[in-house]
């Protein structure tokens, strides 16, 4: 996290002006969408994503280095494409709930995600992150020293590997969306509107493959698509990864955890440059849109610019970032991630 002097009221120097949960009615007052904003953030995602398909297919027989160079900057828009995808999931997008559905299963057909098996998911995220008994759905696997320590050796090599960051955010995101979101792995008994939305998707994904084959041959699904799409979900997954795994995240029991609390001091507040910022929608801001999710992304920066204190909390430059991967187990003494070294240094843990 960023050094710096600690402020007055600074929620990171660990005294903030007010509980986490106090915050929210302060919050609410950002909650309401413009349906004409929404309408453009959604036009200029779109159609640069659609116009760069057709340059990338354009110049693919003069150049497939171009044509991969075009896809893997059209990956950004599709990251940006799913960030509005994950607001009409909050709800938050348009005042009218059916529209904010049927515009997120549309994009979802584009960022290869079955809308309402992930908008389940990610609510249980949201109702359970930072609880220790609440892991596993729609989060990256973590576990505490204790739990590490009390597995077998196999299963703690395979724990190992499963945080390796080649796995992690290599492996991982084209498993996810090409392999994973294909079946609604324990929503199974949901019923059919998951199973609709799974099966819907994977379909349409399907058709849209089957049509690049057709009117384009094997080179533009390998040159232009698969870059897209891996090029996204990297991304997609590093922004999920470091939004919950910095060193000074917090995980509690449930006797001890709040959700809001959880939210506010939970979530990394992620600082980007301006243009990326820009396609990521920012989803950076990351501890007040955990806080109050119904806030559109272009409502966040507002939030910052009247509150000092949410500005200034949880903060994490892209350098401090790159040194999150290395940590892997949440200590509950020190109430911290550690890394593997640091776990064997202090317990003895293999």
């Amino acid at each position: 996290m960023t050094s710096q002097t600690p402020v007055k009221g600074d929620i990171s120097a660990g005294s903030p002006p007010l509980p986490a949960v106090a915050w929210v009615r302060i919050l609410a007052q950002y909650r309401e969408p413009d349906t004409l904003r929404s309408s453009f953030e959604i036009a200029v995602s779109l159609i640069p994503f659609v116009a760069i398909w057709v340059l990338a297919w354009l110049v693919l027989p003069v150049s497939a280095l171009a044509a991969v160079a075009l896809a893997c900057l059209n990956g950004l828009f599709l990251v940006r494409l799913f960030c509005i995808q994950h607001d009409c999931g909050h709800g938050s997008f348009f005042s009218n709930r059916n529209l904010s559905d049927w515009i997120g299963r549309a994009i979802g057909v584009l960022t290869l995600t079955p809308y309402d098996v992930w908008r389940k998911s990610h609510s249980m995220h949201h109702a359970g992150a930072g609880n220790l008994e609440r892991r596993g759905i729609g989060d990256v696997v973590t576990l505490t020293v204790a739990e590490y320590r009390a597995r077998s050796p196999f299963a703690r090599l395979r724990y190992r590997a499963y945080r390796n960051p080649l796995v992690l955010f290599v492996l991982g995101p084209a498993y996810l969306f090409f392999v994973e979101n294909r079946v609604p792995w324990g929503m199974m008994g949901d019923g059919w509107r998951i199973w609709v939305s799974s099966l819907g998707t994977t379909f349409s994904g399907a058709l849209m493959v089957g049509l690049i084959l057709w009117f384009g041959g094997l080179m533009p699904l390998l040159l232009i698509f698969l870059p897209t799409t891996l090029v996204a979900a990297t991304l997609g997954v590093w922004l999920f990864y470091v939004q919950h795994q910095f060193e000074e995240t917090q995980w509690d029991q449930p006797d001890d955890w709040s959700m809001h609390d959880a939210a506010l001091h939970g979530s990394s507040h992620y600082v980007m440059p301006a243009w990326l910022q820009w396609f990521t929608a920012n989803i950076g801001i990351h501890h007040v849109h955990h806080l109050y999710s119904r806030i559109p992304f272009y409502r966040l920066t507002e939030v910052l610019r009247d509150h000092g204190d949410l500005a200034r909390a949880q903060r994490l430059s892209i350098s401090e970032s790159i040194a999150c991967a290395r940590l892997h187990l949440w200590d509950e003494s020190q109430r911290r991630l550690l890394s593997f070294a640091e776990a064997r240094a202090v317990y003895g843990t293999a």
